[in-house]
């Protein structure tokens, strides 16, 4: 099977999830029927298939292809991987309802529209764990992102008392509020070991093409460590928390995709 075939049984499989994650929350308590298991296995059988995909476009003979469609299939790819890995003990599983239609549109972008190449060379060991670390902080901090907007559509239904509907399915306002630090607090760690070895091990991280991205990133930085930071000493939740997490996301997206958006697809330059 050549990889269009992968990619479209790809495309298929995170449509289907996603569905079936629809159904479930929409039926509420009367949609256990829906094997929570075989909903999990289909999303693990699609991120198989986006990996198969995805390998072949991202390591070349010249080096790392992390152009923007690469690299957002990349992030779809870890973010639903996290979420999977995740969902096996937390009831996260249905933030895959947007992500799911998400990857599979970014298995489509990178294998239909290659876009530019950008190739990283280096090999080092060094660069390697920066990259590492970026990834999984963008898309532990995707899933945050992705929290927050469902918390604050469940927080908007109990103040305004209409517990009803998907709500119900929902796990209570308390455990949804700590997955989303949960999150914030792993993602916070990762992103500042990204920012470490950026200013470690990445030649002149404050020149001219990556000083924007610099900048976005340490304001993200600032804004998530405020965001944690005000949990543990005010207590911070509810609304505050939803701002904050969704403003620091911004941010950390325009840091990386929005410029790569700019130079690669708008100016036809690599980022």
């Amino acid at each position: 099977m050549n990889l269009f075939v992968f990619s479209v049984l790809a495309i298929v499989l995170y449509l289907v999830t996603s569905a079936a994650l629809t159904a479930r929350l929409a039926a509420g308590s009367s949609g256990r029927h829906i094997s929570r298991g075989l909903v999990l296995l289909l999303g693990f059988g699609a991120a198989t298939l986006h990996a198969l995909v995805l390998y072949p476009q991202l390591v070349t003979d010249k080096g790392l292809n992390l152009n923007f469609f690469n690299a957002a299939s990349l992030v779809a790819f870890i973010t639903v991987l996290l979420l999977l890995l995740a969902a096996i003990r937390q009831p996260v599983e249905n933030l895959g309802i947007p992500l799911l239609p998400v990857a599979a549109a970014a298995v489509a972008l990178a294998g239909w529209n290659p876009g530019q190449h950008k190739f990283i060379t280096s090999g080092s060991w060094q660069l390697d764990l920066h990259i590492l670390f970026s990834v999984l902080a963008y898309s532990l901090f995707a899933l945050a992102a992705v929290q927050a907007v469902l918390l604050s559509s469940q927080d908007w239904h109990l103040r305004n008392r209409r517990p009803g509907g998907y709500i119900r399915a929902l796990p209570p306002l308390q455990i949804m509020e700590s997955l989303l630090f949960q999150m914030i607090g792993t993602g916070f760690v990762l992103l500042s070991a990204a920012l470490l070895t950026g200013i470690l091990f990445v030649e002149d991280i404050f020149a001219q093409h990556l000083v924007h991205k610099t900048l976005l990133s340490i304001v993200a930085w600032v804004i998530f460590g405020t965001l944690l930071w005000g949990r543990w000493k005010f207590g911070w939740r509810g609304r505050k928390a939803i701002r904050w997490t969704l403003s620091g996301f911004v941010f950390l997206l325009l840091a990386y995709f929005g410029s790569k958006l700019v130079l690669e697809i708008i100016l036809g330059r690599v980022a």
